[in-house]
């Protein structure tokens, strides 16, 4: 019998197979974060040094992926952690370990950043091919340590938590957010959410939000869908809806 892949730190299934999904605090963001991290690789990875216009875009997307980050992992040290240490002590010492390593990489890759845009031409393809090189690694990172927190972190979340003390949390949590920290992250989780993930998010938020400001969401939004997918949110959300004239 093969050994098994040393590379993949299995952990229990997130939920029992045919059960009732349970509140997951991190499913939606981390599609998010999963869609920004990849994209904004493939586009460190494919950057025209030569052209100042892309290389100025495509390290701007860099910025603000790692704005996000490193604003997502302090409003999980501030909400999340202390929650699963409430009831279950060192229940999240492995990815607060990891949380000050990414603050790290942070850093360091805003370090590389920086360089990247003051370089003379005949260095900027050497640098770009590093930055690239260490963003890889911090997204293989996030990748792994994501997977932790869904099942270990979910795991005790569950044991101790009803869905509606989490429900709760997570209210908390999103009423700290910024304008700009929500706009951010509902650019990149919208279109990486499936289309009954993304109607039901969006549902939800047409039912709190004053109709003007809904439809701004939804105009922000538009650009980023397909057609198909477009639509199927238009079907989602009725035929009152503004999916369903706005993108005429």
């Amino acid at each position: 019998m093969d050994a098994p892949t040393p590379m993949l730190d299995r952990q229990p299934a997130t939920r029992a197979e045919g059960a009732a999904p349970r509140a997951d605090l991190y499913a939606p963001i981390h599609k998010a974060l999963r869609f920004f991290l990849t994209d904004t690789l493939q586009r460190v990875g494919s950057v025209d040094t030569d052209d100042a216009s892309e290389m100025q875009a495509t390290l701007g997307q860099l910025d603000a992926l790692l704005v996000l980050c490193r604003s997502h992992l302090e409003h999980e040290n501030e909400f999340v952690h202390p929650a699963i240490e409430a009831r279950q002590p060192h229940g999240s010492s492995r990815t607060s370990l990891d949380h000050v390593e990414h603050v790290q990489a942070i850093d360091a890759l805003g370090d590389e950043i920086a360089v990247l845009r003051e370089a003379p031409a005949p260095r900027r393809d050497a640098l770009a091919q590093r930055l690239y090189r260490h963003l890889a690694l911090f997204v293989a990172e996030n990748l792994q340590h994501m997977h932790i927190e869904e099942t270990a972190n979910n795991a005790a979340l569950w044991a101790h938590y009803s869905d509606a003390e989490l429900h709760a949390l997570h209210e908390r949590l999103l009423a700290s957010l910024s304008q700009a920290e929500t706009m951010q992250a509902m650019r990149w989780m919208l279109p990486a959410l499936n289309p009954t993930e993304r109607a039901g998010v969006l549902g939800a938020m047409r039912a709190t939000l004053p109709p003007p400001a809904f439809g701004g969401v939804l105009a922000a939004l538009r650009p980023h869908l397909s057609e198909g997918g477009w639509h199927k949110l238009a079907r989602a959300l009725g035929p009152a809806s503004a999916p369903a004239t706005a993108g005429a």
